[in-house]
């Protein structure tokens, strides 16, 4: 049952993977929007999410799931890589990258958890702060790139 588990999971995730990818590769979509699209998503992938946290409790007392673990945690993070490294240049953030990638998977995996929870105190809050700051990142790329002629 388990291996069956795992292999929904692995094939969704494939198809989430490729909706990311396509998603922040368009060029004509600017980071801020593809940041709102992906934390959307936060709401409307509550089911592979489950299916994610469960095959992670699976894993912490079942080694043998511990790669197929790493394997779905590799896929999202080689597609937040290659999403992150332009708009960390662009907006000057000081942070490697791999550290960026991190601490955008890990506060993904803390909203949702706390909302299967039941909880949302300050999610609102903290993505209109991070909405807002982004917002104010690109503004001042764009006044950069103005000023500078190109």
């Amino acid at each position: 049952m388990d291996t069956l588990f795992v292999r929904v999971l692995e094939r969704f995730t494939n198809r989430l993977i490729e909706r990311q990818r396509a998603m922040y590769s368009d060029p004509g979509l600017p980071f801020l929007e593809k940041w709102r699209t992906a934390m959307r998503y936060l709401d409307a992938d509550r089911a592979y999410q489950k299916v994610w946290f469960e095959l992670q409790a699976l894993a912490w007392n079942r080694p043998e799931l511990r790669e197929r673990v790493a394997w779905v945690d590799g896929q999202w993070r080689a597609v937040l890589i290659e999403a992150f490294e332009e708009p960390r240049r662009r907006y000057g953030i000081e942070m490697p990258l791999e550290a960026l990638v991190t601490l955008v998977v890990t506060f993904n995996e803390g909203i949702m958890l706390e909302r299967f929870s039941g909880v949302t105190t300050g999610q609102r809050a903290l993505l209109d702060w991070i909405d807002g700051w982004l917002n104010d990142r690109e503004a001042a790329a764009v006044a950069g790139e103005a000023e500078s002629g190109t």
